[in-house]
């Protein structure tokens, strides 16, 4: 093969490596995401298992299955047991289609799943089921989608905004702890139960059991509650120890 030749492969090879280089640059996101496909077994208002993937649903966050929270007049009532059973609904056996959006959380794939091409997490924002999680909607630019279906709610008191919102989890929250309010580490009279928020859920704690000293109450995840029933009313559940 002549000097010229081998030349002018080398050209033609670079310009075809160029050139498919720029394609796979033109697909969206999506194309190059691994998608899991088929029927969903729904494990809770955000979660739901596909073929043994557990998957957690992306950008939004559903009470947890025991979470109460309280509606228009005041009044508790089971929202984690109502939010998984809204997704069980609206799931009910169809297959979904989950984008694996390459992240992991307590070796779960957060995802992002469609029913007959449409957002999973939207329908259970409209419903009330669930409410956007700011901070990871935010990285998955869907904050605007999800505060959109978050007023569809709002405006017909869907579900959990029905009445005032508990807590959100402090994942969500899309600032920085700096920029947190800081609450006090006084007890206020005989308020003395501390509840804070963590991956676990909405957990207060009683004097005397072992976490209790633990909780600093420093920031915008802990609370102080009069009573036991205070705390459950709100939606907090107590510690096991």
């Amino acid at each position: 093969m002549t000097t010229a030749r081998r030349i002018g492969d080398t050209r033609r090879m670079f310009r075809f490596c160029s050139l498919l280089a720029a394609m796979l640059l033109a697909l969206p996101l999506w194309a190059a995401q691994p998608e899991i496909t088929g029927p969903a077994r729904i494990i809770d208002g955000d979660t739901l298992d596909i073929a043994g993937n557990r998957i957690r649903i992306g950008g939004i966050d559903a009470p947890e299955r025991n979470e109460r929270c309280l509606d228009a007049a005041g009044r508790a009532w089971r929202c984690g047991a109502w939010a998984t059973e809204q997704a069980k609904r609206l799931v009910a056996g169809q297959s979904l289609t989950c984008l694996d959006l390459g992240d992991r959380t307590y070796d779960r794939i957060v995802g992002r799943c469609y029913l007959d091409g449409r957002d999973l997490a939207v329908a259970l924002i409209e419903r009330g089921a669930a409410r956007p999680c700011l901070r990871f909607a935010r990285a998955q630019g869907q904050d605007r989608t999800y505060l959109q279906a978050e007023a569809v709610a709002k405006a017909a008191r869907a579900g959990i905004y029905a009445g005032p919102l508990n807590p959100a989890a402090s994942f969500c929250d899309p600032a920085p702890r700096s920029t947190r309010t800081a609450q006090t580490t006084t007890p206020a009279g005989d308020c003395v139960i501390k509840g804070n928020v963590s991956a676990n859920g909405r957990i207060y704690h009683m004097p005397g059991q072992r976490d209790y000293d633990r909780v600093t109450m420093r920031n915008s995840d802990t609370r102080w509650f009069c009573s036991e029933a205070e705390a459950r009313a709100a939606g907090w559940r107590p510690a096991q120890r």
